[in-house]
């Protein structure tokens, strides 16, 4: 059985200026993360022996998963495209919109479309490669817009549709 799994499909290159913002100063923490990280390796390895040194190891794991993020952000940064113009018809769903959905069972929730490196659910931003998002886009105030899965399906009614 071999472990090879298929690349993941590449995500939309679009951000809000605030998420474009929030990246960059991930990668400036990073790097300065990195200089205390390197300083602490440096000190343990100087303690002797690497293969059982605990604080080693920890901190070369901790080290190969910061200069991944720092990787990513490096070539992610330049490809991607910054979308900070509202749109001209303001009735319509794009991305950067606030949406108000009403659930089949009377409950509102409120969502904004985002790119989907800065998707957070619990500030309501959903990525616009999320089935929902792609549902959402185009769709107008009193539209109804149907998802379906393999697990359940949920419809929602476009109640609210804002540009901030």
């Amino acid at each position: 059985m071999s472990r090879w799994k298929p690349p993941r499909p590449k995500s939309s290159p679009y951000i809000t200026s605030e998420g474009y913002k929030t990246l960059e100063s991930e990668l400036k923490n990073l790097w300065d993360k990195r200089k205390h990280v390197v300083k602490a390796i440096t000190a343990a390895a100087a303690e002797g022996d690497r293969s059982e040194n605990a604080e080693y190891i920890y901190r070369k794991k901790e080290l190969r998963g910061i200069d991944y993020r720092i990787h990513f952000l490096q070539k992610r940064l330049p490809s991607l495209t910054i979308v900070s113009k509202k749109p001209d018809n303001q009735d319509i769903i794009f991305f950067g919109a606030w949406i108000t959905l009403e659930k089949e069972n009377g409950d509102e929730v409120t969502y904004r479309i985002v790119g989907p490196d800065e998707h957070d659910s619990a500030k309501g931003f959903i990525s616009m490669d999320s089935p929902l998002a792609k549902a959402l886009l185009k769709k107008t105030v009193d539209d109804k817009v149907s998802i379906k899965n393999e697990f359940q399906q949920s419809s929602y009614f476009v109640i609210n549709i804002q540009y901030r």
